[in-house]
């Protein structure tokens, strides 16, 4: 307690020059209007400041939260959208087809949501990773996408992991078509640039152009008719002569795959039991 007393004598003066300032302050904001509206002024534009920097810095962490919520909402709205069409070609009414992400009818097919743990971009045979598995109903063979589009297919599980084979891997092989034709082909990846692939065995007699949209054929058990594979960038021949070979830019970019979705279309398995049974004859 002496020591308190001490020190408040000894910078008395001090604490009396601080006291007068503020007692001038006050009487100069309160008993003026200018200065008031200044300091108000100040005041706010300051306050403002640190509340948008603040509320930058609590938007930026809660983005994958945001990211994931509009993920499922596109998601709802796609699958609202194919059963409306589906409605409407059921009644004969005619309805604009649209080739984007996810045009799964909730009643064919069960969608699982899944993290990229890991990805590889620069080998011959490149891989993707998951963060779920057997323990979350993802099976082998079952296809990815990601908000753009194709991703690649499960290729092996675990109880919590899943491996999935991309479109950048000399194992895939995805049956493709261009829109607006029924003409398709198989999607394969020549190595290099992560950014093409090439559609092959397309007829001859295939109309197609430019910048036309490629798209899933719906001729397997894994991809539904109409999701997202790329865009048509150059054409060539093929080597022996008999078809084309385009070069594809593919929608998704895999370098920065991050969530993705899994599907699976109900009653596949009884489709691949049907078809192995025909196979064996």
């Amino acid at each position: 307690m002496r020591n308190l007393l001490n020190f408040l004598i000894k910078y008395n003066y001090w604490f009396l020059f601080l006291l007068l300032e503020v007692t001038s302050f006050v009487l100069l904001f309160r008993f003026n209007h200018y200065q008031q509206s200044v300091y108000f002024t100040s005041a706010n534009g300051i306050a403002g400041k640190v509340y948008e920097v603040s509320g930058g810095i609590s938007s930026y962490f809660h983005l994958k939260a945001v990211n994931e919520d509009l993920l499922d909402r596109n998601m709802l709205l796609e699958q609202k959208v194919a059963f409306l069409e589906k409605t409407l070609k059921e009644k004969g009414m005619d309805s604009a087809r649209l080739y984007s992400l996810e045009r799964l009818a909730p009643e064919e097919y069960c969608i699982f949501k899944a993290n990229v743990v890991k990805n590889s971009l620069t080998r011959a045979d490149n891989y993707v990773t998951l963060d779920r598995g057997t323990a979350d109903g993802i099976r082998q063979e079952m296809g990815v996408v990601d908000a753009n589009g194709v991703v690649g297919i499960v290729y092996k599980t675990s109880p919590h992991y899943s491996l999935v084979i991309p479109l950048l891997n000399s194992k895939s092989s995805i049956s493709c078509k261009i829109v607006g034709s029924a003409y398709f082909g198989y999607l394969k990846w020549e190595g290099g640039d992560s950014r093409f692939a090439y559609l092959k065995d397309l007829p001859r007699h295939a109309e197609f152009n430019l910048g036309d949209t490629v798209v899933t054929s719906g001729y397997s058990a894994v991809f539904p008719e109409g999701v997202m594979v790329g865009t048509v960038d150059d054409m060539s021949d093929s080597h022996d002569g008999l078809s084309y070979l385009l070069k594809i830019k593919l929608a998704t970019d895999f370098g920065k795959v991050s969530s993705v979705r899994v599907i699976s279309r109900n009653g596949r398995e009884e489709q691949k039991t049907l078809e192995a049974r025909e196979e064996e004859k």
